[in-house]
């Protein structure tokens, strides 16, 4: 059971067992959604909490002076968790003006039932997740594809506002590892890989074996470099070692090793916080088209994860002819469509959608969903953030804003 941290503040006429059984149907409604409740005292925070999900519980008025006086040993931003009773939600307007008197964040969480529960959890899940990604090591294996003008990171701004570190990796050294294996090494990987396809349409086998000792190389590079993720410069490798990157960057998500296309430093940043959020891979893809009127977009790509489709065929790489892709089917429902961009890693697009087609169209890239988006499909035409966006299974919309 996940445990919710509280640092409770209440006036000198209010003890704490009054406190519980006053605010019990506050209470029991955050445990029964699997949620155990732990008071904690400020300094408990500061000894033994610090970096943990924690809350301010606002529990009666008359507390502000308490408040203040411990504001220092408090979790920053402030955010104060109500529901209104003795007096609570008074004291927490007043010191929600306090603290942003002094310039900082303050925000106030009054909600019930269902509604209180998500608002919560998906606090819990975005500080798990934001957590999780310090100390991360992104590999730029190559360098970011020419056409991607408006892609780049400033890397010292990423380290200091999510803790991440991109490291600059050679090319060189993937086409060198990729000389190291042989047929023999990768001949289970090919076989796994084909007895899993619906079918198989251009490629040979032999293009399977290729494909493999470049995705050995990879991950051989992976470990040395203690990479959490990596973007690669994948068009390059169709003349270097004669393959795409499809498959190999296919099997790396489906190992939970987040894998982008093209050397896209912010979709790849985008890959890793939506897994690190969700636990599971997103799918790099291109908006190929926009209908204004479905409010629908059309995405595609020559990879994705296997383990994120219903079924899959083995297909060559669009652009160039060669190589091994994946042409997925994904199941229908609910997904959610981000990215995260900007120099600063400080911008978002995100919107829940539903995945309504698996479209088969020979002139755009091999797995292609067709999604009727929540939000505008506007946003493309007027204020996209770069070319590639992620989709996801599942509805994390509020969990990611959350995150930023």
């Amino acid at each position: 059971m996940e445990t919710l941290n509280l640092i409770a503040f209440a006036s000198d006429r209010y003890a704490e067992s009054g406190m519980k059984k006053t605010h019990e149907e506050f209470l029991s409604a955050i445990e029964a959604s699997g949620m155990a409740v732990r008071f904690i005292s400020p300094d408990d925070y500061v000894k033994k909490y610090t970096g943990e999900f924690c809350l301010v519980f606002i529990s009666s008025g008359g507390c502000e002076s308490k408040f203040a006086a411990s504001y220092d040993k408090l979790p920053k931003p402030t955010v104060l968790l109500t529901d209104g009773l003795q007096n609570s939600f008074a004291a927490s307007l007043e010191i929600c003006s306090w603290v942003r008197q002094k310039g900082a964040e303050c925000r106030i969480i009054h909600e019930t039932g269902d509604q209180l529960v998500n608002t919560i959890w998906n606090m819990k899940r975005a500080s798990d997740a934001k957590n999780a990604l310090k100390g991360c090591k992104i590999g730029v294996i190559g360098e970011p594809s020419s056409w991607l003008i408006a892609s780049g990171v400033d890397v010292n701004m990423a380290k200091k506002k999510w803790g991440v570190e991109y490291v600059n990796i050679p090319l060189s050294v993937i086409e060198n590892g990729f000389e190291c294996y042989t047929e023999d090494d990768t001949i289970d990987i090919a076989k796994r890989v084909l007895n899993g396809a619906k079918s198989i349409r251009e490629p040979k086998k032999e293009d399977l074996y290729t494909a493999a000792r470049l995705y050995k190389a990879l991950k051989a590079t992976i470990d040395r470099y203690e990479l959490s993720a990596i973007t690669l410069q994948c068009f390059s490798l169709i003349e270097s070692c004669g393959t795409t990157g499809c498959l190999a960057l296919s099997l790396l998500n489906d190992e939970g090793i987040v894998a982008g296309c093209e050397g896209d430093e912010q979709t790849v940043f985008t890959m890793l916080a939506l897994q690190k959020l969700t636990g599971v891979s997103g799918f790099m893809c291109n908006p190929s088209s926009i209908n204004k009127k479905e409010n629908t977009v059309q995405v595609a790509h020559c990879t994705i994860g296997m383990k994120q489709v219903k079924s899959y065929e083995i297909r060559s790489h669009f652009e160039s002819g060669k190589g091994v892709a994946i042409q997925g089917e994904m199941e229908k429902g609910v997904c959610t469509v981000a990215k995260i961009g900007g120099k600063g890693l400080n911008e978002i697009f995100v919107s829940r959608a539903d995945m309504v087609e698996n479209t088969k169209d020979e002139k755009v890239c091999r797995t292609q969903l067709l999604l009727k988006l929540e939000e505008s499909v506007g946003y493309f035409l007027e204020k996209p953030i770069g070319n590639h966006h992620v989709v996801v299974k599942g509805d994390y919309v509020e969990a990611l804003k959350e995150m930023m």
